[in-house]
C-alpha cells in the first residue's frame, strides 16, 4: 500500500473523524463527547477533559483546513464558544475537567494550558473566527508567562493550586514543556509573530540539549531547580501519567518537533538531534519479535513496559515522513510504511475508524473502550497532516 501518498493519508483522516463526528458534538451541554467504545457507542456523556476539547478543536481545525467543509469549521466553532465559556475561570485558568458543565477539577495543569494555547492557534492559523481567537493566543501567553513560567529556568511549573495561585507543585516535567513548544511553534505559524518561536527554540534546546542524559536521551521528570529526578516513580513503570524511563515516543514526538523548528529556523543541529532521537528509539525500544514500539526503557536499556500505545506510533510515523524528506534518507521511509504496515494490521480499526489506545506485548487490546476522555485520535489525524506536509517538499 502506498502509504505516503495524499489519497492514502487523506482518506485515513478522514475515516478517524467520521468515527467521532457528529455523534461527539453535545448539542444540550456544549463542548464535546469525548468517550467512545470501539463500535462508536457513547461510554460517557457527561466528562469533559480540557484536553479532549481542546484535541476536537484541533482534529476539526485540521479536517476544514484539508477537506474544505463548512460542518468542520463550525464542529471547531462549537468546541471554541465552550473552551472560552465553560472551561475558562474568572481568574484566566481553565477547569481540568468538568461533569456536564459543572466543574469537577479545577486543578491547573501546564499540559491543559499548553493545549488550550494550542487549540486557538490552530483555529487561528485555519481562519476559523481568526481574529477573536488570535487575541486569544495572546491571552493566553500572558496568561503562562504570568503564573507559569520560570524566567530562571526559561521553563514552565507543571501544576499550581490554590484560589491565589499560591500552591507550586516542586515537580517539574519535560511533557507539559514539550506540548507548549508544540503550541508555540502553532501561534509562530499562526501569527508570525517571533516571540513564540524564540520562546519555542529555547524550550527545545533547554530539553534536548542541555538537559539531556548521555548527549541524547530526554529524561521525562526533575526536581524544582530542573535537575534529574531519578527516583520519581521509579516503582510506578506503568503510570499513566508520567511513568519511570525514558518514553520513546516523546523522543520521536521531539524529533518531529525539532524539524517543524527547522522548517523556520533552518540550523543543522535541529536535524541531527532528530535523527540521533529517532535512531535511539528505533534501536531499544522496536519489537523484534512481534512488531512495534514499547512504552518504556531504563537507563540500562531494559525494556520496563511492553505495551505498545497508539501515540507512540503516530509520533513514529510524523517523524519519518519528516526524516525522510528533509535528508533524503531512504530508510526513514522503510520505518514509516514499516510503521503504518503495523498500524493498519493492529492498531486501525478499519471496520469503525480511528485508533485502539493501547495493546499488550503480543498486539492484542485489554478492552473495547477506544476513546477515554482526552484521547481524540488527535495523535494519528496530527501525523498524517504532517506527513501531509512534507509530501509536498
Amino acid at each position: 500500500m502506498a502509504f505516503f501518498s495524499e489519497k492514502f493519508l487523506l482518506d485515513h483522516i478522514y475515516k478517524i473523524i467520521n468515527f467521532y463526528y457528529p455523534k461527539c458534538i453535545d448539542k444540550k451541554y456544549g463542548g464535546y463527547i469525548n468517550q467512545f467504545y470501539d463500535d462508536g457507542e457513547i461510554a460517557d456523556y457527561d466528562t469533559k477533559h480540557i484536553v479532549g476539547t481542546c484535541r476536537f478543536i484541533y482534529n476539526f481545525s485540521t479536517c476544514y483546513n484539508l477537506f474544505k467543509n463548512n460542518d468542520f469549521a463550525e464542529a471547531a466553532k462549537h468546541g471554541l464558544k465552550f473552551l472560552y465559556n465553560k472551561h475558562k475561570r474568572k481568574d484566566g485558568s481553565y477547569i481540568w475537567v468538568m461533569d456536564k458543565d459543572q466543574i469537577s477539577d479545577k486543578t491547573r495543569h501546564c499540559y491543559g494550558m499548553a493545549f488550550v494555547l494550542l487549540a486557538y492557534a490552530i483555529a487561528t492559523k485555519y481562519k476559523i473566527e481568526e481574529e477573536d481567537n488570535k487575541n486569544k493566543i495572546y491571552e493566553t501567553y500572558n496568561f503562562l508567562e504570568n503564573y507559569f513560567f520560570e524566567k530562571k529556568f526559561g521553563m514552565y511549573v507543571d501544576v499550581i493550586d490554590g484560589d491565589n495561585f499560591n500552591t507550586i507543585d516542586s515537580y517539574r516535567g519535560q511533557n507539559a514543556n514539550m506540548h507548549l513548544c508544540e503550541a508555540l511553534l502553532c501561534c509562530y505559524e499562526a501569527t508570525r509573530d517571533t516571540i513564540f518561536l524564540k520562546r519555542a527554540k529555547n524550550i527545545a534546546n533547554k530539553i534536548c540539549n542541555d538537559l539531556t542524559y548521555k548527549d541524547n536521551y530526554v529524561w521525562e521528570h526533575y526536581n524544582e531547580n530542573w535537575e534529574h529526578d531519578w527516583e520519581y516513580n521509579i516503582n510506578d513503570p506503568k503510570h499513566l501519567f508520567r511513568p519511570y524511563g525514558f518514553l520513546p515516543g516523546h523522543f520521536f514526538e521531539w524529533a518531529k518537533l525539532l524539524m517543524n523548528i527547522y522548517r523556520h529556523d533552518n540550523e543543522n543541529w535541529l536535524i541531527k538531534k532528530s535523527e540521533a532521537l529517532f535512531d535511539i528509539s528505533i534501536t531499544n525500544s522496536w519489537d523484534k519479535k512481534n512488531g512495534g514500539i514499547f512504552y518504556t526503557f531504563d537507563r540500562e536499556k531494559k525494556i520496563l513496559d511492553t505495551d505498545k500505545y497508539y501515540w507512540v506510533h503516530s509520533e513514529m510515523i510524523a517523524a519519518a515522513a519528516g526524516l525522510h524528506k528533509l535528508t533524503n534518507n531512504t530508510m526513514y521511509l522503510e520505518w514509516y510504511d514499516k510503521c503504518w504496515e503495523y498500524v493498519i494490521q493492529n492498531f486501525s480499526d478499519e471496520k469503525y475508524g480511528g485508533w485502539y489506545r493501547v495493546l499488550n506485548v503480543k498486539n492484542e487490546k485489554y478492552d473495547n473502550y477506544k476513546s477515554p476522555p482526552a484521547k481524540t485520535d488527535y495523535h494519528p489525524i496530527a501525523a498524517c497532516s504532517e506527513a501531509l506536509l512534507y509530501l509536498k517538499f
